[in-house]
């Protein structure tokens, strides 16, 4: 049958055209409506602007067949199709179901794919730049090497869809469900994916610096060694995600929750956790190094089970600082070893490069030790302090004078040294007498 014979036919109200030849037929512009085409073979056709609303091409092969600007919206069948190679761009293919169809190479640019069914469906190496698939159906479709970019994949299903190395730069993934997805090698450099859900997905090794995770569901997700610099983490579930060695510096995390993370060697340089939900189920407050630095009183009782006499004697300088040239003191002795700006919630250093509040984190984690045994800052008798730069005195001086009064402040040693432990500015240790 040619076109000029089905044109015929249609217009005289025949319908049904199961298993014809129209391959290589030129029906450009020519209206279909309701048209029944299952099984026939439109391969290297030319449907371009045609209209084929609510039409049915289920197992109908439309290899390389041309349908730019084609109107194929609400088919009733298109399940099992073949259009592969074939170039659709600029098609309207909205709340059509294409479930199983074979889109492999096609050409959906800027494609209207709106609540389209396309689950199980074949469309690796395929091209959907700028194509609009908010709320379609991708669940476990072939997406390999299949190009996104500026794709509008909102609210779309893809679940355990295949997306190995996918382009997906600058595509609009909010709201989208990504549960046991494959993503291994997708690109996803500037992608949307606030409120996105991605439970269980593996994202290891990936670049996701500065992408947009507002909200997300990353839970059970892993994360490890994935570079997340800059990212906007704010309210994303991370429970239970595995974060190992990932890159979280100028990371947004505030009020995510991190409920049971492995974050073991994750970097967090001037990352923010104010009001996330830490490893450990405790709320991260930024203000639990701010301190207020009022001198502890000491009990009657302390007094008479310890003596401590400030020394000082013309025979050697006089301090000019916040300690003492010598402490006489007895009692129990509790030796506090040398601290460095690791926050214990997280198991990391904090503020890599800001030697002041690095000295606030080390002076939070010695009060917490003092208490523990049982002693203050009063008690404190020496302390040692060591600095990778000299030049950074001023600063962590600064910071160490709120926590001693000069008169009965304890002896202090300072040194700098060529390096300490994880490459942090500043380790204090201190003696206290109890």
């Amino acid at each position: 049958m040619d076109a000029e014979e089905l044109l015929e036919r249609y217009a005289k109200g025949e319908r049904k055209f199961h298993s014809i030849n129209l391959s290589e037929e030129d029906l450009t512009g020519a209206e279909l409506t309701n048209i029944d085409l299952y099984g026939a073979n439109l391969s290297g056709a030319n449907l371009n602007e045609t209209i084929l609303t609510n039409a049915n091409l289920s197992s109908a092969n439309l290899s390389r067949a041309s349908l730019i600007d084609a109107d194929l919206r609400d088919l009733l069948g298109a399940s099992s199709a073949n259009l592969s190679w074939a170039d659709l761009s600029d098609a309207d293919l909205s709340w059509s179901n294409l479930s199983n169809a074979n889109l492999t190479y096609a050409n959906l640019e800027n494609a209207n794919l709106i609540g389209i069914n396309l689950s199980s469906a074949k469309l690796n190496f395929a091209n959907l730049d700028n194509a609009n698939l908010s709320g379609a159906n991708l669940s476990s479709s072939d997406l390999s090497v299949t190009s996104f970019a500026e794709a509008n994949l909102s609210k779309t299903n893809l679940t355990k869809a295949n997306l190995t190395a996918a382009y997906l730069i600058g595509a609009d993934l909010s709201l989208a469900i990504l549960t046991e997805a494959n993503l291994e090698d997708a690109k996803l450099q500037g992608c949307q994916l606030e409120k996105a859900n991605l439970y269980q997905v593996k994202l290891d090794n990936m670049n996701l610096a500065n992408i947009d995770f507002r909200s997300a569901n990353l839970g059970r997700t892993n994360l490890s060694r994935t570079c997340l610099q800059g990212a906007n983490l704010e309210k994303a579930n991370l429970r239970w995600s595995n974060l190992t060695r990932a890159n979280l510096n100028g990371a947004n995390l505030t009020r995510a929750d991190l409920t049971g993370t492995n974050t073991y060697k994750m970097t967090i340089e001037n990352a923010d956790f104010t009001g996330a939900i830490m490893p450990d189920g405790e709320v991260y407050k930024p203000e639990d190094f701010e301190v207020e630095f009022t001198k502890p009183k000491v009990s009657l009782e302390k007094v008479i089970s310890m003596t401590r006499k400030v020394i000082r004697t013309d025979a050697a300088p006089a301090p000019v600082g916040p300690y003492n040239q010598a402490i006489v003191a007895s009692g129990e002795m509790v030796f506090v070893a040398g601290q460095i700006a690791i926050d214990p919630r997280v198991g990391h250093v904090v503020y890599t490069d800001d030697i002041t509040k690095q000295t606030e984190c080390v002076m939070a984690n010695l009060e917490g030790i003092l208490k523990a045994a049982g002693a203050n800052w009063s008690d404190v008798v020496k302390t040692n302090v060591f600095l990778t730069d000299m030049n950074d005195f001023a600063a962590m001086n600064a910071v160490y004078a709120k926590y001693f009064d000069e008169a009965t402040a304890p002896a202090r040693a300072c040194v700098q040294v060529s390096r300490l432990p994880k490459d942090v500015l500043v380790e204090i240790d201190c003696i206290a007498i109890i």
